[in-house]
């Protein structure tokens, strides 16, 4: 059995955790069904994989922009970030080997369903298959914390493999409006903001009027419709105008680690600059690796797991509204921060102290802003990010917490379906905790979700009966290597 779990979690690792390996091996098998020639098979696996780490190379760019964002906004609001007694390294160093085997049963189980069932959508967002293995492992330990070994892995996979397979039929209708066919899924823990932002969308705006990309600006603005001069121009004004109110320590030392002697205020201006330049790297990496995987996967669509469809990460929907993701991210902010405030002030959750999480304000509120935009319009945009900063704000404070014992700053790293996924997992161990301080709000939720879960499986088993495959409509992603 030793044997057994290491070879599970060698998987985990360097599979799983490793996207670009993940998707390279997905097109090899796809064009490998395909009957295709070997060089055709080694050409597309490369320009696969070199696509996803050239969309990685991106987001490593303005990662550490956003990062070093995070300190100097914190400072900027004169808050100090809550501490615990349990870190989420301890967690994961006790709970590795669990987390590891979580997320390879996981998958099989997800194979499995999706091929049983005829579903539509095969999880490929490797990353985040890990990351959900981890919050599924830490509110299972939270909740159950007697419970055995491999008990955890089933039900921790079975959790999973149900989160994976269900989440993007859910988005499906509102995914085929944003890129104009059922090329792909959505395979992202921020479903449920951007789900909410279409929704609302539709009820507030017009697509079509107020579509983010067709704003018309005055002439002094109009350098604004270029995506990466707009990204460039308004995340420098956000560090400049942050940086005026922090304590010049922290910014001094963000500074300081990308140049010893570059003046903090120059290195603001670079910061932006490059962020600028990270997002028109990971546009070009998306659009590189969805060339290949789309037509790839075809052949695990005919021959494999019928009628299948890749469900993939957030940023594959960024190029059909790149305004729209800078307004939901600035939304996500502005909604983020009021709350960092309002806590506080008002004594809500004991006071608790937001952290800013950046990266989680950017990815899924930058998606929200691209859903809630092509259901409603630049009003969309607006009300997508709002969703998702409310989500990581009432999140945050009440997470922190429910895994006080299991790493709690993963409370303040995580998309909105991570608190979805610990509210329900920590519901079914105490159903009727009603009175029983944040537990009881878990409570609530959890009744609601299960009414909300009702109403939506009833609505899918309506949309799905008697629907057949529907085969891939044309995508300009298909024609993207040729240009």
């Amino acid at each position: 059995m030793n044997g057994f779990e290491k070879t599970l979690e060698w998987i985990a690792n360097n599979v799983f955790n490793e996207v670009a390996i993940l998707i390279g091996l997905i097109v090899v098998v796809g064009l490998l069904l395909q009957k295709k020639r070997f060089e055709e098979i080694l050409s597309g696996a490369i320009r696969a994989t070199v696509g996803v780490y050239a969309m990685f190379i991106g987001i490593g760019v303005f990662v550490g922009g956003l990062s070093a964002f995070q300190a100097i906004t914190a400072s900027a609001f004169g808050k100090e970030p809550p501490t615990s007694g349990v870190t989420l390294d301890e967690f994961m160093a006790d709970k590795g080997s669990v987390i590891a085997m979580v997320i390879t049963v996981a998958f099989l189980m997800h194979l499995l369903l999706v091929r049983v069932l005829k579903l539509k959508f095969v999880y490929l967002t490797g990353h985040l298959m890990f990351w959900m293995s981890v919050v599924v492992t830490a509110s299972l330990t939270a909740g159950w914390g007697s419970m055995g070994k491999w008990t955890m892995i089933l039900i921790g996979s079975a959790i999973v493999a149900t989160y994976w397979t269900i989440q993007p039929i859910v988005m499906q209708k509102k995914m085929e409006r944003v890129i104009g066919s059922q090329d792909w899924g959505y395979g992202h823990t921020s479903a449920s903001a951007a789900y909410i932002g279409a929704a609302i969308g539709e009820k507030i705006g017009d697509p079509e009027k107020q579509d983010t990309e067709k704003l018309k600006m005055p002439r002094w603005l109009s350098f604004f419709k270029d995506v990466n001069v707009s990204t460039a121009v308004v995340i420098m004004a956000i560090m400049l105008v942050s940086m005026a109110f922090a304590d010049p320590a922290v910014y001094n030392a963000q500074a300081d680690t990308y140049s010893a002697t570059m003046n903090p205020w120059v290195w603001a201006i670079v910061s932006a600059l490059r962020f600028a330049a990270g997002i028109a790297i990971l546009l070009f990496g998306v659009r590189m690796f969805l060339a290949e995987i789309v037509p790839a996967f075809k052949g695990i669509s005919d021959k494999l797991i019928p009628g299948t469809r890749p469900a993939l990460d957030c940023p594959t929907v960024f190029p059909y509204s790149p305004t729209a993701v800078m307004i939901g991210f600035l939304s996500s902010t502005a909604v983020f921060l009021v709350l960092m405030w309002l806590f506080p002030a008002l004594g809500w959750f004991g006071g608790f102290v937001l952290v800013p999480p950046m990266i989680m304000l950017f990815f899924p509120g930058g998606a929200a802003g691209v859903f809630g935009n092509k259901h409603g319009g630049w009003p969309g945009a607006v009300a997508g990010g709002a969703a998702n900063g409310l989500f990581l704000g009432f999140g945050q404070a009440i997470t922190w917490h429910l895994l006080t014992n299991t790493g709690p700053q993963m409370a303040t790293l995580a998309d909105p379906d991570w608190y979805i996924v610990n509210w329900a997992i920590l519901f079914v161990r105490h159903p009727f905790g009603f009175a029983d301080g944040y537990q009881g709000f878990v409570t609530v939720f959890g009744w609601l979700l299960c009414l909300a879960v009702a109403y939506g499986g009833y609505s899918l088993y309506k949309r799905f009966k008697g629907q057949k495959p529907v085969a891939a409509a044309p995508s300009e992603q298909r024609e993207l290597h040729h240009v």
